[in-house]
């Protein structure tokens, strides 16, 4: 028997058992990963370079209907882009929500539309068309597709499901975890079947350890027997 045939069945079991133990604690959703990426980060202003579109000169609360403009353009980008997997109600989250919230949504348009007008003076339109599809751009992936689709399910599901008028308090906690997951990333369970090839166990040839038949004695066969049985192969990382 050779060593992945010995060692096989551990492998399968262990990888079964993994899948028993995610399902058991796992909610009724779309899982991609065995364990996911995690994707959380730090609540985040509006006014960080790094987390949607910048906006110079932007006062707080420009910035702040910016970042909850941001999380709808994200969601709504989600709706086009992850209906490939039905089980995240990535359009449904995404209706309900903007129906349950429109006003707030809407304020936050006009905000960012003043902010332009503001800065940009009469020739305002177009710079505000820019800001707007670049946003869209924003948050297209392909690569981490699911990453994306899996967060932006989350974040659909809290926004549907928020009070009234919470918008941008979602936007500050959970835009930096949506950023983050336009970063690709990998299953974070790894299991390698790495053979590691070893000298043949044998048992000692110590006088002490053999009879006057040539027979192993009991401690020394024991200690023989251990030292075969020691595993090889199954390596987690």
């Amino acid at each position: 028997m050779t060593l992945a045939d010995r060692w096989l069945p551990t492998m399968i079991k262990t990888c079964a058992a993994a899948m028993l133990a995610l399902v058991a604690v796992s909610p009724a959703q779309a899982q991609f990963f065995w364990v996911s990426p995690d994707n959380s980060g730090a609540p985040v202003t509006g006014s960080e370079i790094d987390v949607g579109i910048p906006l110079p000169g932007a006062n707080p609360a420009e910035q702040e209907a910016a970042l909850t403009w941001t999380m709808r353009t994200g969601l709504n980008t989600a709706a086009l882009q992850c209906q490939f997997e039905p089980m995240l109600l990535s359009v449904e989250n995404y209706n309900g929500a903007l129906e349950k919230h429109e006003g707030e949504f809407v304020r936050a348009y006009q905000t960012v539309e003043r902010y332009f007008k503001r800065t940009q003076g009469a020739k305002w339109q177009a710079p505000f068309d820019t800001y707007r599809t670049r946003l869209y751009n924003y948050f297209g992936t392909v690569s981490a597709q699911y990453t994306f689709c899996q967060t932006a399910g989350k974040i659909g599901q809290e926004a549907l499901f928020a009070p009234a008028g919470t918008m941008a308090q979602l936007a500050r906690m959970r835009m930096r975890e949506f950023r983050n997951s336009l970063i690709t990333r990998g299953d974070q369970l790894r299991v390698i079947y790495r053979p590691q090839w070893s000298p043949l166990v044998l048992p000692s040839f110590d006088d002490k350890c053999w009879d006057r038949k040539n027979q192993l004695k009991k401690n020394c066969l024991r200690d023989y027997e251990q030292a075969k049985r020691q595993p090889r192969g199954l390596v987690y990382g």
